[in-house]
């Protein structure tokens, strides 16, 4: 039967510190569970959350949902069909052109691209700022701005999406491949044609991959900025949850769940080809 040694725990310990917490370490990790554990009961307090309200509500979410049986489209159908068309010409429209503006504000916040590093610094803290401010958020500001209707949720989509895509871009351009770039400079190529021929084939496909996902997103998003005035079928399902046509508002979100299905079914494919395009090129 094998001894351990005091100088093999010692040697464990040292190459091992990890596993041998000392009375320090272990108070702060209890303190770190108290701290986390009162905050959470702290939280719960704050917002009034007790089995008594928790019951009250699913209660009423089961009167709703009794209500929802079965779904109807009611007299007014047609309106319907077309907030949904509405809601995903408005995520298609704002995707291609968040995706398009993407491109260049992508290869202008890639370090790789521009050297100048308080160009790359202010144009990356822009980006973070808008993606700091919700859909919504934008959505109110541009009814405001421009009316009512879906050029609204346009706007609020696209500005949105800008700044995200801009921001994954400028990552992915920085992921590339430099030895290609490279080649092409040393051939004599400009740095312009350095980027077009050596950089954007390699993330063009991955791309594409992004906005198609976005899209998908968007589809979802614009169904919610329509509460708010911004076009697309939220203002259906608001003005249907106002009157309690709960018949009504099921078959909208029975539509809105097959549409972002097939869309989701249909990036989903695209997506795959393009992510395995980009990796039969690679190897």
């Amino acid at each position: 039967m094998s001894v351990t040694l005091p100088a093999d725990v010692a040697r464990w310990r040292g190459s091992h510190p990890g596993a041998f917490p000392t009375a320090r370490s272990r108070a702060v990790r209890a303190a770190a569970i108290a701290a986390f554990a009162g905050w959470f009961v702290w939280a719960l307090w704050l917002f009034d959350i007790t089995p008594g309200r928790l019951w009250n509500g699913l209660s009423g979410l089961l009167t709703i949902v009794r209500l929802m049986v079965p779904p109807s489209p009611g007299e007014l159908w047609q309106d319907i069909l077309k907030g949904i068309a509405e809601s995903v010409a408005m995520a298609f429209v704002a995707t291609v052109l968040a995706a398009l503006f993407a491109i260049p504000l992508g290869f202008l916040g890639a370090r790789n691209v521009v050297t100048s590093f308080l160009l790359r610094f202010s144009l990356r803290r822009i980006f973070d700022t808008v993606r700091g401010v919700d859909q919504l958020i934008w959505a109110l500001a541009f009814v405001r701005a421009v009316g009512l209707g879906p050029l609204a949720g346009v706007m609020a989509i696209f500005i949105s999406d800008l700044a995200v895509l801009s921001k994954l871009y400028a990552e992915a351009i920085e992921n590339a491949e430099k030895r290609q770039a490279e080649g092409i400079t040393a051939a004599g190529g400009s740095r312009l044609m350095a980027i077009r021929f050596g950089i954007l084939p390699q993330v063009l496909p991955l791309m594409l991959a992004q906005a198609l996902y976005f899209f998908e997103s968007n589809t979802r998003s614009a169904a919610i900025l329509g509460v708010v005035g911004a076009g697309g079928i939220g203002l259906q399902i608001a003005e249907r949850i106002r009157v309690r046509h709960w018949d009504e508002v099921a078959f909208i979100i029975i539509l809105m769940v097959i549409t972002v299905m097939a869309i989701d079914w249909i990036s989903g494919k695209l997506r795959r080809r393009l992510i395995g395009g980009r990796e039969m090129l690679g190897n």
